[in-house]
């Protein structure tokens, strides 16, 4: 009976043993799986967001291409990183387009240091680009085409630093006329390209050539403007 009883005993233990073996199995199977969920629910959500900027930009080149007259624009103008870079060329591109057309295009933005690439680029392409210090430029964004067509970008969150997520096509003369007026309210005593160039060599006591490597601006236009 003592041996039954010790079997017994060692049958439940090496039982128990299996299953805790097994419960542990099944735990780590559902982490590695929720991990999984998790990260592809990321991946889902980053691919939305990038799908989501892209339509913003199309929304943006579209309603400057159907400008007959004028665009106005109040723009965050970041350096632009990754997908980004080649976006603000095809902008640039249809800026260069617009002003062979005799469409006036013009571009207010943040009165900040690392502005001065996007403004440097739209201004190549013929824009005219000024630097505002109204807060409210740090991340309201909107284009504006013949007051008539307006596009709003919406950030991912709160605060200056956000990316534009998506944007709203808006066709309003009330809405268009509003945000040009906002638009040249500001427009009116803000920093020219090149005084805000001369402002930042005065501010940073960087060289030219150390501004241009900064910005990625072509020394030559650097070199115009301060002479």
């Amino acid at each position: 009976m003592p041996f039954m009883h010790f079997s017994l005993e060692l049958s439940l233990l090496i039982l128990e043993s299996v299953l805790l073996v097994a419960t542990i199995i099944l735990l780590i199977f559902s982490l590695k799986e929720g991990r999984g969920r998790d990260k592809l629910i990321m991946q889902v959500e980053r691919a939305t967001r990038v799908l989501s900027r892209h339509e913003y930009f199309i929304s943006v080149t579209d309603t400057m291409m159907d400008a007959e007259a004028e665009v106005v624009g109040s723009i965050t103008g970041r350096f632009p990183v990754g997908d980004d870079s080649k976006r603000t060329k095809e902008v640039a591109n249809t800026i260069e387009k617009l002003v062979q057309s005799n469409v006036k295009v013009r571009y207010l933005l943040p009165k900040f240091h690392d502005r001065l690439h996007v403004a440097w680029l739209y201004r190549r392409a013929g824009a005219e680009v000024r630097f505002g210090s109204d807060p409210h430029l740090h991340d309201f964004r909107y284009v504006v085409a013949d007051d008539r067509m307006a596009v709003i970008g919406i950030p991912e969150g709160t605060g200056a630093q956000e990316a534009t997520k998506r944007g709203y096509r808006i066709a309003s003369q009330g809405l268009s006329k509003l945000l040009k007026r906002d638009f040249d309210d500001n427009w009116e005593g803000a920093t020219t390209f090149e005084e805000q160039v001369q402002e930042t060599i005065a501010h940073t006591g960087m060289t030219l050539q150390a501004l241009s490597r900064e910005f990625q601006i072509d020394p030559a236009d650097l070199n115009n403007i301060a002479s």
